[in-house]
């Protein structure tokens, strides 16, 4: 750390990044990377149909290829015990039956595994791998969405919403009623996904990665029905995840039964095309909203339906309506959320799960009211801000919501923007703006922390979480320096070990105000531990000082009145004969949270430049304003809006898992031809934090920000490209061909 970044390390300082020095210098240990004795390779053979099952499994010549110790398939494979018992094998968080890796001969999605082949070289396991030979009967596979939406279904763990009068927008005086489509996407992220397992007796010890190690553990607990000390998870860093890395996928299993079957340890990472559909995807989605208005731009009614496409085996569910409930005052509204279940892998959170979806949906259609009204779309959002939340009437616990549009549309120069579209041009340039507004939960749940003081000085704080990028690490150790009163530079945080106090995984935009509430707990009482040891400490005399006549920070307690009569936090220690101090303190949600509405808020307002020849569009400029609570870190805060801004272009114009529906597949199961956005494509992005404390949810005062800058986003692109064009897509992502497709829409 420099000079400067030791003075401003506490709570909104821009520190930066404690782990920064072991990722750039390779010292930091990544799934597959980990250095396990006597460690073996499998490499995954995958399925060639989507349907239908194994007639032949031919792994003869494999297992006598050289190196080679054993070829798993589901008729050698130890097995996995949960499998055999249907109740054991259901997942909390996931309803029906998870995909039981190498359990019997039935194909049941492209690319499923179906065999392993272990070898004492990575290159003499890709050999074997290739020797392995299936046979198949294919049955046909059904695996789009809008040709079986008849057959969607409610989900167990979703319920249809309605207040006041259900569709409510027909008999408004101004209504509108459109669809919207949203992609699959794909996380791909840098890392791909490896695991290491190794039976250590009767333990089971896994190197993987994880957003959740405690949560991994508790899984493979339950698969593999082991005692609470029966699972050691270890994640230390993880290369990028976006919520692919939330749950247990079939690699890591794989990787488990091979240890088991040849009695060494098994590593198992998965090729970029396989990371296409074994490890989670955004799921297609079908959207529905009708919105009704009076002429003055009041919401009378809102209808949102929404389709989601999930695996036949699971029912996986994301909040894909749910901010249509909280967004706006509007006192008729009405939401369905529905399930098609397909030939596929079971879909996965994805940043912004869901939210980022609904509110494509919502926000587009905001738009077209607002033309339709003949209203600025800003102000329209103004009109029918909500002073309380509308779901529940819950008033919220903080909403700065009104800063977010004020302040952001200064910064962009909105009030400059003419009303008309296609009315303006730089050469062969359209140009064009739009805005959206965003809304995300920001809740707090049980997390542990422990805090050890050593006799040096040192602090070290430990918690079974993760950092998958947002800066975690960075973040802990100023919650635990401030709270301590200790400089950063003394202050070590630890994760991704689940033998560490228990921590929720990192989704959801929880971390900060979780286990930052559990690091706060616990070094506030080693605080006060050390003040009441200063207070009777013998090299003050035999008088007891009271406690406001001592202060404690940066590492030493002083007496308020003699500031010069100090003592460091080693010298109190061994005053009192103490090696160190060992503390555990775990929070979980105050009342607060059962008595407000938690969300963080944001207004997106984008710039784009469409090509009037090709259909080219760019995002030329992007201005985020934030409502995130208490910014902990500026620095690494700014970053994460960068990071939503990379993902709400890729979303908005670029990222398309195509499936052949033929055969129930990928198409473009590689970086080469599914595009993501590069530094070429990014804009100039300005972040405007309102940086307003949230003391109700947690006591650092922050607010949820992984997600919330993504939400709303492409809404804000593609509203930006009607008004460039005069073209309204309402299908994502917006490609060349769609723009050039679309008919102008002409506007009284």
């Amino acid at each position: 750390m420099e000079e400067k970044e030791l003075k401003e390390t506490g709570l909104g300082a821009p520190l930066s990044r404690v782990d920064g020095r072991a990722k750039v210098t390779g010292q930091a240990r990544y799934a597959a990377e980990h250095a396990v004795p006597g460690v073996v390779h499998g490499v995954l053979v995958t399925s060639a149909i989507a349907k239908g099952r194994m007639i032949h499994l031919d792994t003869r010549a494999a297992e006598k290829a050289p190196g080679v110790l054993a070829v798993l398939t589901y008729r050698n494979s130890p097995g996995v015990p949960a499998y055999q018992d249907a109740k054991a094998n259901n997942n909390p968080r996931l309803a029906g039956q998870e995909h039981r890796v190498f359990h019997d001969e039935q194909i049941h999605f492209s690319n499923q595994p179906v065999a392993l082949a272990i070898a004492d070289t990575l290159e003499h396991a890709q050999h074997a791998a290739e020797l392995v030979r299936v046979q198949y009967q294919a049955a046909a596979p059904e695996t789009d969405l809008l040709a079986h939406r008849s057959r969607g279904r409610k989900p167990q763990q979703a319920e249809d919403y309605q207040r006041g009068q259900a569709n409510a927008y027909q008999q408004a005086p101004v209504r509108l009623e459109q669809e919207y489509r949203t992609a699959v996407q794909v996380h791909n992220p840098l890392e791909a996904h490896a695991a290491i397992a190794h039976w250590d007796g009767p333990k089971l010890v896994v190197y993987n990665k994880t957003q959740a190690p405690a949560l991994a553990k508790q899984d493979l607990r339950r698969m593999f029905q082991l005692p609470e000390d029966g699972v050691q998870v270890h994640s230390p860093y993880v290369g990028g995840a976006f919520g692919g890395a939330s749950r247990i996928w079939p690699q890591e299993v794989a990787a488990i039964l091979g240890a088991k079957l040849v009695g060494r340890p098994v590593k198992v990472a998965l090729r970029r095309q396989q990371m296409f559909n074994l490890v989670g995807y955004r799921p297609f989605s079908s959207q529905r909203v009708g919105l009704g208005a009076t002429p003055d731009g009041q919401l009378i009614g809102i209808t949102h339906e929404a389709f989601g496409q999930t695996s036949r085996h699971e029912e996986f569910t994301e909040r894909i309506v749910d901010p249509t409930k909280s967004a706006y005052r509007c006192p008729n509204l009405n939401t369905r959320y529905q399930l098609v279940p397909l030939d596929v892998s079971t879909p996965a959170w994805t940043r912004g799960p869901g939210e980022s979806s609904g509110s494509f949906a919502l926000e587009s259609a905001m738009d077209e009211l607002a033309y339709a009204l003949r209203l600025d779309p800003l102000e329209l959002r103004r009109r029918n801000f909500a002073e309380t939340d509308p779901k529940d009437d819950k008033p919220w616990s903080s909403n700065q919501l009104r800063a977010c549009y004020e302040r952001g549309a200064e910064r962009f120069g909105w009030s400059r923007r003419p009303p008309q579209p296609r009315a303006t041009r730089e050469g062969e340039w359209l140009v064009g703006w739009g805005m959206a507004m965003g809304i995300y939960k920001a809740e707090r749940v049980k997390a542990a922390a422990r805090a050890q003081l050593f006799a040096d000085g040192r602090l070290l704080v430990q918690s079974a979480t993760a950092d998958a990028g947002p800066g975690t690490y960075t973040i802990m150790t100023q919650i635990a320096a401030q709270a301590s009163g200790m400089p950063a530079e003394q202050v070590r945080f630890e994760l991704g070990n689940s033998a560490f106090p228990p921590a929720p995984g990192q989704f959801g935009s929880h971390t900060a105000a979780s286990v930052g509430s559990a690091v706060h707990a616990v070094c506030t009482a080693l605080h006060q531990q050390l003040l009441d040891l200063a207070r009777s400490s013998p090299a003050w005399g035999r008088h007891k000082l009271k406690p406001t006549e001592l202060v404690a920070e940066n590492g030493v307690v002083r007496q308020v009145r003699h500031p010069r009569r100090q003592l460091s936090y080693p010298q109190i220690l061994r005053e009192h004969n103490l090696m160190g101090l060992d503390l555990t303190r775990e929070v979980d949600k105050g009342p607060e949270q059962d008595q407000y509405s938690g969300k963080s808020f944001c207004a997106n307002f984008v710039e784009v430049r469409v090509n009037e020849a090709t259909g080219v569009v760019r995002v030329s400029r992007v201005v985020s304003a934030l409502d995130v609570g208490k910014v902990l870190n500026p620095k690494t805060a700014r970053s994460q809006v960068y990071g939503c801004v990379t993902w709400g272009i890729g979303m908005a114009l670029m990222e398309e898992a195509r499936m052949d529906h033929r055969f129930g597949r990928f198409v473009n199961n590689q970086l080469a031809e599914y595009h993501i956005p590069v530094n070429a494509d990014m804009p100039e992005v300005e972040v405007v934090f309102m940086d307003e404390p949230d003391h109700r949810l947690d006591p650092m005062g922050a607010k949820g920000m992984g997600e919330i800058g993504l939400i709303g986003l492409t809404a804000a692109i593609a509203n930006a490209v009607y008004h460039a064009t005069g073209k309204r897509i309402r299908e994502l992502p917006i490609t060349p061909d769609k723009v050039l497709a679309a008919r102008q829409e002409v506007q009284d």
